[in-house]
């Protein structure tokens, strides 16, 4: 007796064929486009904080600050946070400002500060791009997008697939209560341990953001700051 084909299974499979081929392309033009970014930080965080709330200000600033040292900035490409890091990556003027956007039913329109734009149909090419050139990564405030990109960073580098590099949470106040649960709740149960837990660094100002990036890369010239300091100190008192 022969087997009556599923013809919706069939097609199914034809397009999962097909798919493979729109995923390469995807990851081709990552790769070619972003080749010849080696000092860049990727800054996460609400597409829905708005240019009249402090926090847009603080990731402007920390991308500014960032981009006036020569480091690209790459962020997600739409609206909020991501366009303060982009228009923060543009004043900065030494660092390129990258968007790497995100296809959605909801369309995405990207922000007017990106000057080198990707854009992606699936969430996980896009994130292998948001990692792959990465020499650290801050995360402001923002919901289920911006959890899921923190958790997935946080576990590759606690797994060892990528090299550690800083991460950053700013606004201490909005992160204190996953703080306050990893430590309390995920730890005592014996889920994460201290040296997981230290991966990631809490901060409240671009200052403290853009410092904890700087001494990861350049452990001399801190140290020898704070040697500095402290003889200034010393021969004042």
């Amino acid at each position: 007796m022969t087997k009556k084909v599923n013809t919706y299974e069939l097609e199914n499979i034809e397009h999962d064929t097909w798919r493979i081929f729109r995923i390469m392309s995807e990851f081709v033009n990552g790769f070619e486009s972003m080749n010849d970014v080696n000092k860049a930080v990727t800054i996460f965080g609400s597409r829905c904080i708005t240019e009249f709330s402090p926090i847009y200000h603080k990731a402007q600033q920390t991308a500014k600050k960032l981009s006036e040292k020569g480091y690209t900035i790459i962020s997600g490409g739409g609206q909020g946070i991501m366009e303060a890091a982009n228009r923060g990556a543009v004043e900065g003027k030494k660092g390129k400002s990258i968007g790497l956007n995100i296809v959605l039913p909801e369309k995405q329109p990207p922000n007017p500060y990106v000057k080198e734009l990707l854009e992606f149909r699936y969430f996980f090419c896009r994130k292998v791009m948001f990692v792959k050139y990465a020499k650290a990564f801050i995360i402001f405030p923002g919901g289920f997008g911006t959890f899921d990109e923190l958790f997935e960073v946080i576990t590759l580098i606690q797994t060892h697939l990528v090299k550690k590099v800083p991460i950053i949470l700013v606004d201490k106040e909005f992160w204190a209560g996953l703080d306050h649960w990893l430590h309390k709740v995920v730890k005592t149960h014996g889920c994460v341990f201290d040296e997981d837990i230290a991966l990631y660094n809490l901060v409240d100002t671009p200052e403290e953001a853009v410092k904890i990036v700087e001494d990861f890369y350049n452990p001399k010239k801190s140290k020898a700051a704070k040697v500095a300091k402290v003889k200034k100190y010393n021969k004042i008192k």
